[in-house]
């Protein structure tokens, strides 16, 4: 059994599901945290860094949807320890690969893996929130964000020290989040009876049951857009960020990777701060908030030294990360019978759309220079005007 607050809120398998969910998205983070390292080694240019970032994210975003329908339909409580099987065979395969080819098969069994874990994962989270949505997605993303955030640290103190054979030790966190896992997908059927019934209360006073078509289509057709932005100004960190500051200010690779942690790191913070708060003054505001608001910085950013360029990093990074719970959250209340659907669809599709974005940087970074693609991608928050064209759906619906 697991203790419930009074709202009806799992917070020990929140906690466990945010931990697996740092381990996961941890493993995944050592992939561009190793590309100095790969760069160097194997005398990549920046198109191919930017294709195995495409790999990457097109193995991951292409079953999620899939697998989101399917335990839609069809529930598979422990699936997710299938997926950190192929994340461990992955991250043990890119330690030894010795050619880019390799390299490349390497990090699409990584994406595999992590396109099995996310939406049986979101659905566990969406089950244990009971009454505070918001809080539950806070917790979930906050350890996949503080997972992506490590990487770096232990590219600069473990992959660049020991080089890329050490990627080989994280198959034990592969094996930690295993046994985890197994422990969490003992729960679901008790979660999602105690899910079920909350949403027949729910009705019963009166929430909303469905939504039109076209509120559904027009409004997974922004979130998806909005996310997809985010997505993409997110992947010019991940993948070039540590280039941009040795190109520009000199730095070291580990004090590049480090720095990179820190903007990272600031978006564990964002996503869990948007999530508790947007249970608070709702998503609606969230959105408008986190997907426009960095704008002015994002501007900024490209002319600031080396001190504004970590402060700005830092503030744009809690701003646009804040959004993220409130656009999954959105998307549920839109199709609150297709959780699998819409985890596999917001995790995996936008990601992968995302590493497309980030092969066509990598092209216009060998063409005309690291530093033209963040002038470019300065511009990219001023989608978050489409926020006009979200449905206002009914928020008090908290199931």
């Amino acid at each position: 059994m697991t203790t419930a607050t009074r709202s009806g809120t799992h917070l020990t398998v929140l906690v466990v599901l945010g931990l697996t969910h740092l381990l996961n998205d941890m493993m995944q983070s050592l992939i561009p945290a190793a590309y100095p390292i790969l760069k160097q080694a194997y005398a990549l240019d920046f198109v191919q860094i930017g294709m195995i970032t495409l790999t990457f994210q097109v193995a991951g975003a292409m079953l999620q949807p899939v697998i989101g329908m399917v335990t839609d339909r069809h529930p598979a409580p422990y699936s997710p320890v299938v997926g950190m099987m192929f994340t461990l065979s992955g991250l043990v395969s890119l330690a030894f690969a010795q050619s880019y080819p390799i390299i490349l098969l390497s990090v699409a069994l990584i994406g595999i893996g992590s396109s099995i874990f996310h939406p049986e994962a979101t659905r566990m989270a969406r089950y244990a929130a009971g009454g505070r949505q918001g809080l539950a997605q806070g917790i979930f993303q906050v350890g996949g964000q503080a997972g992506g955030a490590l990487g770096p640290v232990f590219a600069a103190l473990i992959i660049v020290p020991w080089g890329q054979p050490s990627l080989a030790w994280f198959a034990l966190t592969a094996l930690a989040a295993m046994v985890l896992l197994t422990w969490i997908g003992s729960k679901q059927r008790q979660l999602s009876v105690e899910f079920a019934a909350m949403r027949a209360r729910g009705k019963k006073a009166g929430e909303t049951a469905g939504h039109a078509p076209l509120t559904i289509g027009v409004g997974l057709i922004v979130l998806t857009f909005l996310m997809f932005t985010k997505n993409t100004y997110g992947e010019s960190f991940r993948s070039f960020y540590t280039f941009y500051l040795m190109d520009r200010f000199g730095l070291s690779i580990p004090a590049s990777q480090m720095m990179l942690f820190v903007f990272l790191l600031a978006a564990a913070a964002g996503v869990l701060i948007g999530g508790i708060v947007g249970d608070r003054i709702g998503r609606y505001q969230i959105i408008w908030i986190s997907v426009l608001g960095p704008l002015p910085l994002t501007l900024i950013l490209p002319y600031a030294d080396l001190f504004w360029t970590g402060v700005l990093t830092v503030m744009i990074n809690i701003v646009m990360a804040s959004a993220f719970a409130s656009i999954l959250i959105y998307a549920m209340d839109l199709l609150p019978n297709r959780i699998g659907l819409i985890g596999g669809l917001f995790y995996g599709l936008n990601f992968g759309l995302a590493g497309i974005s980030a092969g066509f940087l990598g092209v216009l970074a060998d063409s005309y220079g690291v530093e033209t693609v963040y002038r470019i991608c300065s511009f990219l928050p001023l989608a978050g005007l489409l926020t006009w064209f979200l449905p206002r759906i009914d928020e008090d619906a908290k199931y």
